[in-house]
């Protein structure tokens, strides 16, 4: 029985203090917010969160704990939702959105603990402490649960629409009232600056291979922008000269499919161009290999992968008695080429990379210039062979895709 009036005593105490905290909130929130602000700097630059929404948000969360407190119908469960999802939608960091419910909930307990002396009462302070304590820590699981799905969300659409605004680059599309300098902008690419376009395959039906690119290079301070379709992703590059190698070596560590990649190029109106090159790169590597390959800096490579039947054409024409020979021998005498084009016209240095002698670099020069009666002393001939070798290389990287696709 002693119990049982005992009870009955705390349970009202605890009603008359928490009825005389509701009467004294309008005071404790204009404290609250007061000490807030001279605490946090984003709350009192107002650039996040204005002061008068500051001041909704503690009146109507204060509300929530002293109703909490008081017991009887339950508090309205939407308040700290509403503020985390508002929090998150202002940008306003979550550890600072948390720390005023952390002052909230400090000065709300002083202000009891003093009505308690006051009174006499302090044994009410054991409940009210263990009711406060679970109240707050209810609120603020509530606040960041509210606060992260929110933030996910917002992630999402932004996602979606550099994803989109990716889109219109890599494929030259204009919208009702933007253009690819405006896309741009908005993806934070450099409009002075050096780009380049990776596309890469995907592992299976719009499956990234390319995981986690636009963050891992972030974190070298390069900039970029994806889209996604269901069989290639793709991306405007946006860095310096010097960072070039470092992106290399980034796509390299995490390609888990075929990636090609575009010469650098400065105009965003040049984005589709450099889809195609880097694309026709991707196409030169064996099927089924997660493998990074760089399109040929060339303007003249560039040149030869934007019309590849005419450049087919080229090759054919120039190595026509080359291409009929076997196999065997038809490789042998273009890599020959190919390598003496590549060291500068010293068959000393091809014959190193090729393992050969250099009289026997020669003798294949010789049966080069035989077969398609072209010198290498000629420039007109000279510039002939090389345009054809980049056809041929253009054209078998396109007989590879065919295979493999």
């Amino acid at each position: 029985m002693a119990d049982r009036e005992e009870s009955a005593v705390r349970t009202a105490a605890l009603t008359e203090l928490v009825a005389w905290a509701r009467e004294r909130l309008p005071r404790l929130i204009d404290d609250v917010c007061a000490a807030s602000c001279e605490r946090i700097g984003m709350y009192r630059d107002e650039k996040i969160v204005p002061r008068a929404d500051l001041r909704r948000s503690v009146a109507v969360n204060l509300g929530f704990m002293v109703d909490a407190l008081g017991g009887g119908q339950a508090p309205d469960q939407r308040a700290p939702k509403e503020t985390g999802r508002r929090r998150a939608h202002q940008g306003a960091p979550l550890p600072e959105v948390l720390q005023v419910y952390r002052i909230a909930c400090a000065m709300l307990w002083d202000l009891l603990v003093g009505r308690a002396r006051e009174t006499g009462g302090t044994d009410v302070l054991i409940d009210v402490a263990s009711l406060l304590w679970q109240v707050t820590d209810e609120h603020a699981v509530r606040v960041t649960e509210a606060y992260r799905a929110a933030s996910a969300e917002l992630l999402v659409a932004q996602q979606r629409r550099r994803s989109a605004l990716a889109e219109v680059l890599l494929t030259g599309a204009r919208g009702s009232d933007s253009g690819p300098w405006e896309a741009g902008r908005l993806l934070g690419l450099s409009l002075d600056g050096k780009l380049t376009v990776v596309a890469a395959e995907t592992r299976g039906l719009a499956e990234e291979s390319l995981v986690g690119v636009e963050r891992r290079l972030g974190k070298l301070g390069i900039v970029s922008a994806w889209h996604l379709s269901p069989t290639l992703q793709a991306g405007v590059v946006s860095l310096r000269e010097e960072q070039y190698d470092a992106m290399l070596g980034l796509l390299r560590e995490l390609a888990l499919a075929r990636t090609g990649v575009s010469p650098l190029f400065r105009s965003l109106t040049e984005t589709p161009r450099a889809v195609h090159l880097a694309r026709t790169a991707l196409s030169g590597i064996p099927p089924e290999r997660g493998e990074v390959r760089a399109f040929d800096p060339s303007p003249l490579a560039a040149f030869v992968a934007y019309d590849p039947d005419e450049g087919r054409r080229l090759g054919e024409q120039v190595f026509g008695a080359v291409l009929e020979l076997p196999a065997e021998e038809r490789d042998v005498l273009l890599e020959t080429l190919d390598a003496y084009f590549a060291h500068g016209g010293s068959s000393e240095r091809a014959g190193q990379v090729l393992h050969c002698h250099a009289n026997t670099v020669r003798y294949r020069l010789r049966r080069i210039r035989e077969l398609t009666d072209r010198t290498l002393t000629d420039p007109r001939d000279v510039a002939e062979l090389v345009t054809a070798m980049q056809a041929l290389r253009v054209d078998s990287a396109r007989a590879i895709d065919s295979l493999g696709s």
